[in-house]
């Protein structure tokens, strides 16, 4: 990330991270970052994150909580007064109550869980008050697809921009505002209402890319899929260009409005979001919705693992040393989670982590993440299926069983979201290279959306935290050693 800030931007970074050091001296933080794009799961990950710490969920692979250490977790007031907080309550409500899944991550939001526990170590007992405050920081991963423009000039986006919009997978969705800026002069003096029909048809065919049947991922800027309080405002009404020279663009032209809203879109939305958020992270999970590009095929998976590699190149990983931390924060731990493995079968599980292992090795290849540990996971916040085997003749078939939601689909059967029904959801390709190089409807595979299941009860009548698969595992890696 160092090409992408200035001697300026880091000097404001380590200001705001000395302070918050000094703050924090006597009582210790950890501040988590959860992203991952659209209906990957973060709004359910930290709910579930938090409702399993609070009511002692069933979390055998979560070292601290296993061997009894954990006290007690609670919510506190967060450090940060102008970010909007994370609404735990609603979203367990949603959950619990009316068994339907929270709304998605629409802007940045944030939650403190503070945990005290027992150190496992007599000399840690000594000196530390067995206290940590976990700050998790909720952010769509859409705006973290927006860091790499920072580096690039508005000729540069302008170019990939349609670059991309001419592959086979987006031409058709893509042709409608092609055709309108193939109709546009950039030389030709600026146009408020000429600005805008562009930016609206670029903004349609980005929002046109996300859909079910194409489930792409790779669609900066992402203030144009989730504008939040920016909707309409200048610095989100531009859009690419066609064919630019290399000379300057003519001042009061079209262009030069364009450049300059675009600059402004990197000063004060990305770079803010970067300098306030990102550069404050201790550590990060990174949640992938696989399932969803391999309904929609192997240009959706492809397109995701483009989508991976420049997320991951955003972090600034590491280890720092006792001075430098005083200075700048390092992502020291980033977990890679493939969520929804309750919509499969437990034996295709190690399926989806290899999948998803896959679609990271470029990017960890790429990003220079000496220092920084990182773990691949499949696994389910919330999940939301039991297992069963049904018979088919003289075979057994695995199957998952659960409610689907009102409206999807399977073949002819369409789903009334009350009944419970019994899926075989099919085999993920054994080796991972299949899921990338399979063509369309190769795959013999079909997931669907559950509901969130209803929660079982104690004879007592006590009702039990929410059921997942391997968010302890999750924990173990993300918190545990802090816990030590």
């Amino acid at each position: 990330m160092a090409s992408l800030t200035t001697i300026a931007d880091e000097a404001l970074i380590a200001l705001d991270t000395l302070a918050e050091r000094a703050g924090g001296m006597f009582s210790p933080s950890l501040r988590l970052g959860v992203t991952g794009l659209s209906r990957a799961g973060k709004t359910v990950f930290i709910t579930a994150f938090v409702h399993n710490l609070i009511h002692g969920g069933r979390l055998p692979l979560f070292e601290a909580h296993k061997s009894g250490r954990v006290a007690r977790a609670f919510l506190e007031e967060q450090p940060d007064d102008a970010v909007p907080r994370f609404q735990y309550e609603d979203h367990v409500s949603a959950l619990v109550d009316s068994r339907i899944w929270p709304d998605s991550t629409r802007a940045i939001s944030e939650l403190r869980l503070t945990i005290e526990y027992e150190s496992a170590s007599g000399w840690n007992r000594m000196f530390s008050a067995g206290r940590l405050s976990v700050d998790l920081v909720d952010y769509p991963g859409e705006w973290l697809l927006d860091l790499p423009l920072l580096g690039k000039t508005y000729r540069q986006f302008s170019q990939e921009a349609f670059e991309l919009a001419d592959l086979p997978n987006r031409h058709d969705l893509s042709a409608p505002w092609r055709s309108l800026a193939a109709t546009v002069d950039g030389d030709a003096d600026a146009d408020e209402m000429t600005a805008r029909k562009l930016a609206e048809s670029f903004a349609a065919y980005l929002k046109a890319c996300k859909d079910d049947e194409r489930a792409l991922s790779t669609l900066p800027p992402g203030r144009f899929l989730m504008p939040g309080d920016l909707d309409g405002s200048p610095a989100l009404t531009f859009a690419p260009l066609p064919g630019l020279g290399e000379g300057r663009a003519r001042p009061g032209s079209l262009q030069a409005m364009m450049e300059r809203r675009y600059e402004a879109y990197k000063s004060h939305v990305i770079k803010p979001f970067f300098r306030e958020h990102i550069a404050r992270l201790d550590r990060q999970i990174v949640l992938v919705d696989a399932m969803q590009a391999l309904n929609a095929g192997p240009d959706a998976v492809a397109d995701l693992e483009r989508a991976l590699t420049e997320i991951l190149a955003c972090f600034r990983p590491g280890r720092g040393s006792f001075l430098t931390d005083w200075f700048s924060r390092r992502i020291d731990r980033i977990l890679i989670a493939a969520t929804k493995a309750d919509h499969l079968h437990h034996e295709s599980h190690d399926r989806l982590q290899a999948i998803v292992r896959r679609l990271a090795d470029r990017a960890i290849k790429r990003a220079d993440f000496s220092g920084a540990e990182v773990d691949v996971l499949a696994m389910a916040a919330v999940r939301a299926t039991r297992e069963g085997t049904v018979k088919q003749g003289r075979e057994m078939l695995p199957v998952i069983i659960g409610t689907p939601l009102e409206g999807e689909r399977i073949g002819d059967e369409k789903f009334d979201g009350k009944t419970e029904t019994a899926v075989f959801p099919g085999d993920l390709p054994a080796t991972p290279d299949l899921a990338f190089n399979a063509k369309a409807g190769e795959l013999a595979i079909r997931f669907v959306r559950f509901r969130p299941p209803r929660l079982e009860r104690t004879a007592e009548g006590v009702t039990l935290s929410l059921p997942h698969i391997r968010l302890d595992r999750a924990l173990q890696f993300l918190i545990g050693d802090r816990l030590a």
